[in-house]
Order: C-alpha cells, then sequence, then structure tokens
C-alpha cells in the first residue's frame, strides 16, 4: 500500500508471481501505488499463467488502471478457469463503461467461480457498465456468493434494480 510502484514494479512483482507454479491462492495488494495500465496489463499476463489459481484477491485501489487497464485484467482473470472464489477492489481507477464491459467479459469466463465480489467505487461506470457487468456475471452459473458495491458510478437506484433483475435471473444469492 502506497509504495510507489509503478507499472515496472509490476512488471517484476508478476513475474514473480507466474513463477509460483503450484500457487492456489493469491492475495496482492498494491492499493495507493502508480501501476497504471502498463502495470494492469502485465500484473493479468502473469496471474493468467498461474493455472492453479483457486483464489484470488486484487486490490488495486487508486492506481489509473483505466478502462485499457481493466480489458488487460479481465483478459488475465479469463484464462483462470480454476478460480472458485475473486475478489476484485478497483475503486477510483477510471474504468468506465468498457472497462466493467471488460472485466464482465472476463468473469463470464470463470465458470467454476462459487464467490464473486466486486468492489468498484468511483469508475464511472454508469448504466451500461452496470448492464456488462450483470450479464458477465449472469454466466457464473455455480455462484453461492456476490457481493457488488457500485456506490458513486452514476448508476440511478432503477439501473440497479435491472442490474440486480439480470443476475437474479440466473438465481444467484445477492448481497448488496
Amino acid at each position: 500500500m502506497r509504495n510507489s510502484i509503478s507499472e515496472n514494479g509490476a512488471t517484476y512483482l508478476g513475474k514473480g508471481v507466474s513463477k509460483c507454479v503450484t500457487l492456489t491462492s493469491l492475495d496482492l495488494n498494491l492499493n495507493g501505488n502508480s501501476i497504471g495500465v502498463n502495470g494492469a496489463h502485465y500484473l493479468g499476463e502473469e496471474i493468467s499463467k498461474c493455472i492453479n489459481l483457486t483464489s484470488l484477491n486484487l486490490n488495486l485501489i487508486s492506481n489509473s488502471i483505466s478502462k485499457n487497464g481493466a480489458k488487460y485484467l479481465g483478459e488475465g482473470i479469463s484464462k483462470c478457469i480454476t478460480l472458485t472464489s475473486l475478489n476484485l477492489n478497483l475503486w477510483e481507477n477510471s474504468i468506465g463503461a468498457n472497462g466493467a464491459k471488460y472485466l464482465g467479459e472476463g468473469i463470464s469466463k470463470c465458470v467454476n467461480l462459487t464467490s464473486l465480489n466486486l468492489n468498484f467505487i468511483s469508475n464511472s461506470i454508469s448504466k451500461n457498465g452496470a448492464k456488462y457487468l450483470g450479464e458477465g456475471i449472469s454466466k457464473c452459473v455455480n455462484l453461492t456468493s456476490l457481493n457488488l458495491d457500485l456506490e458513486n458510478n452514476r448508476i440511478s437506484d432503477d439501473e440497479k434494480r435491472i442490474l440486480k433483475k439480470i443476475v437474479i435471473k440466473a438465481k444467484r444469492l445477492i448481497q448488496y
């Protein structure tokens, strides 16, 4: 947390993590650093090489990853097909609707997920981003626990209800 870790630091960290071939659980807390788009790219790419991961906890609050960084994380997560638990804390990263779409697409490929926690506070994802997330989540047919925190994202209460309906269609346990 707040160690002035840049994209280069994230690159080296990712390369180190990817060499841990028997790793089943990863908890990475890089809150308040400066990994940016390229750092998110390298982390996503290297995490995707951890083929035995069942639990992933990524805390990247305030790292300026933007929609492109979210895209790279989504692509990396989509390759972690053994994940059963995923926790993404991406507060204040300006991912927008497209970043939410990329993450929703990545999450939708994690068919073994039983627990999903998404904290996307203050990312300007709007109703379209919420819709994309809902569509991705609805494809996770094994979910038993879901926590979504979409506070301060330009999503009205009506739009939150629509998101909830999308996810409920897939008969999931919802916690808001």
